[in-house]
């Protein structure tokens, strides 16, 4: 009854949300990728929102029933039957009478299952399609055949677009440059040091007081190159989001000065690699919001190249939704470790092989620790950290990390505000 009832509710709020673009017609830029979605998402819209009415997907509101919500502006009524109901009645009025609606949507686009993607593009035409990435082993893949099928379904979004819209893409990842040489659309790359449209190169963190403070690079587009900042983050896959959105500016007919200005206004999103203040004087990077291999090999990037630390310490939950290439990948993750921590954490039974594989590749049993939930292991932490440690915390949605994170961070009272998963909904599980 209650997956009817999610299907009805689906349907309805779909053919609402169809017939509100049919009237309104707004410009349509839809972001897919299987590694940094809400992150671009996000970026493009603090780039574009202050030249044009615009709304974006609130948080990750990605799926079947998060893309109607965000056309239609309504909220998530998570498991209110009732809340539902309002939200279809809602939903009619103003697909049907609303007269005041955004110039343009930036819309998140995610695939938990075969067919999704297809059922999207089916009633979303969008005007700029930004894929950011589709590495070997993506989240999801679980339910798919294969990656490369998974691939094939986040492609579809290309395939949707307008007659006149444009492709922007990672030139960086060998898939979609050879997609690029078979379709007859304007495409757009962006890339990291190769030399393509928009180039992110230089990347670096900065520091204040011997403490990761944020993330550098420098843009350049034909001939021109510009300083970009962004306070409060680490991590070089950031040069991606940054020259991502900035190709989707200039797409938009911003310069190259207006969109580097328009940087400052990017407000990266929780558990996406953002500098928190520790207890005992540490320094948090919490990546919270969920895992996969990729995702997890570019944190531990990053953590390899801080400097100034007493020591670094990872903890890492389990990589869930990987299907048959789950051990695989856990334990290829482990053996990245011993090159970029002092110190790993296991959080969840999956992350076991991360442990065993750290071991087998030199890290001494004295610090590799493990745990089978989150709770436990961010208050046992908070009597083994010391001051001037930098803590990476990562783990899929399902482990809850971000628990970890509240127990070390030097001020719990802004739980709310710095943390994913804050919600009442997500508190209650």
């Amino acid at each position: 009854m209650r997956t009817l009832f999610k299907q009805i509710v689906v349907s309805i709020l779909t053919a609402e949300a169809k017939f509100l673009l049919s009237r309104k017609k707004p410009y349509i830029i839809a972001v897919t990728g299987s590694v940094g979605k809400t992150s671009m998402k996000d970026a493009i819209f603090a780039m574009v929102k202050n030249r044009t009415s615009a709304r974006k997907s609130e948080k990750s509101f990605n799926s079947e029933i998060g893309i109607p919500l965000t056309v239609l502006g309504l909220p998530n009524a998570w498991n209110s039957p009732i809340g539902w109901l309002k939200n279809i009645v809602d939903g009619a009025f103003i697909a049907l009478c609303a007269r005041q609606y955004p110039e343009l949507l930036v819309i998140e686009a995610g695939v938990d299952r075969p067919g999704d993607m297809k059922q999207l593009v089916s009633w979303l035409r969008p005007d700029i399609a930004v894929i950011t990435r589709l590495p070997d082993v993506p989240v999801h893949v679980e339910y798919f055949s294969s990656p490369e099928a998974v691939s094939a379904e986040k492609l579809l979004l290309a395939e949707g677009l307008k007659p006149e819209g444009a492709l922007i893409f990672n030139h960086d990842d060998v898939r979609l440059q050879e997609y690029v040489k078979g379709i007859r659309r304007q495409a757009v790359g962006y890339g990291r040091d190769m030399p393509t449209h928009v180039t992110a190169s230089a990347d670096s963190t900065y520091y204040h007081d011997n403490a990761p403070a944020g993330f550098a690079c420098t843009i350049s587009h034909l001939g021109e190159a510009h300083p970009v900042r962004l306070p409060g983050v680490l991590g070089g896959h950031y040069a991606y989001t940054v020259a991502g959105a900035i190709a989707v500016a200039l797409h938009r007919g911003m310069t190259l000065p207006e969109a580097v200005a328009a940087t400052a206004e990017i407000a990266p999103p929780p558990g996406r690699m953002r500098i928190i203040s520790g207890i005992k004087g540490t320094t948090l990077i919490d990546d919270t919001y969920n895992s996969s291999p990729t995702a997890a090999t570019a944190a531990l990037e990053a953590m390899r190249e801080v400097k100034y630390a007493k020591r670094k310490i990872v903890v890492l939950g389990d990589m869930l939704e990987l299907g048959k290439y789950s051990a695989r990948e856990h334990e290829r993750i482990g053996e990245l470790v011993p090159d970029c921590a002092d110190m790993l954490v296991t959080v969840g039974i999956r992350s076991q092989r991360t442990a065993e594989a750290a071991l087998a590749h030199g890290m001494s049993e004295k610090y590799v620790l493990q745990y089978e939930e989150a709770v436990k292991a961010g208050k046992e932490l908070q009597g083994l950290i010391q001051p001037g440690d930098v803590i990476l915390v990562k783990g899929s949605q399902g482990i809850r990390a971000e628990r970890i994170i509240e127990e070390l961070m030097a001020e719990p009272d802004r739980a709310g505000e710095l943390l994913v998963r804050q919600d009442d909904a997500w508190q209650e599980r």
